[in-house]
């Protein structure tokens, strides 16, 4: 599903979700098609500016399956920040991050499955305060991994858990502006 209402394609969109949206609804942040998890909708406009414009950060937690066994060293490279390539000729660094194990993914990611049993696997959960370029793929990228599954989970305290795939939880104004960690105007 693509994180949008509208599109030329023949894709399936948020609108296409059981659930009437008001009018003016926008999706605050995206998923690329191949990620999944938590997306957060609202018609008020001043959102975005707050969350993604401002210089108060706000955390996004990502849990990710990467092919291979990770080693230590790897993680802490990519906790210290990593080059990535954002364009044919640019490159970026990525901001300091946290990056843990996920010990017990069982309990921890929704719709859990173990995808191929001959080659390891292992979960990861990233947290940062940005997002851009596919940062977290290209970060796992960057260390030689593949990125198998990428699910966002979290958004300050906006939490995925308990909400599957398609389902829509309503939130008051005053909830969603508290639990993202912003100043309601």
């Amino acid at each position: 599903m693509l994180s949008q209402f509208k599109s030329d394609g023949d894709a399936v969109l948020l609108g296409d979700l059981s659930y009437t949206f008001p009018e003016g609804t926008n999706a605050v942040g995206r998923l690329d098609k191949d990620s999944e998890g938590l997306l957060l909708l609202t018609n008020n406009k001043k959102i975005v500016r707050l969350l993604f414009q401002s210089k108060t950060p706000h955390y996004r937690v990502y849990a990710v399956l990467v092919a291979g066994i990770v080693s230590d060293e790897t993680i802490e490279a990519w906790r210290a920040g990593v080059l990535i390539r954002i364009g044919a000729s640019t490159h970026f660094t990525t901001t300091p991050c946290k990056v843990q194990r996920i010990l017990d993914p069982e309990k921890t990611i929704y719709d859990y499955h173990v995808t191929n049993t001959r080659i390891p696997e292992t979960w990861l959960a990233f947290t940062l305060q940005e997002g851009r370029f596919h940062q977290v793929r290209k970060m796992v990228f960057s260390k030689g991994h593949r990125c198998k599954r990428l699910i966002r989970t979290s958004i300050e305290q906006i939490e995925l858990n308990p909400l599957l795939p398609g389902d829509v939880k309503e939130l008051s104004e005053a909830d969603f502006f508290s639990r993202l960690n912003l100043k309601q105007a």
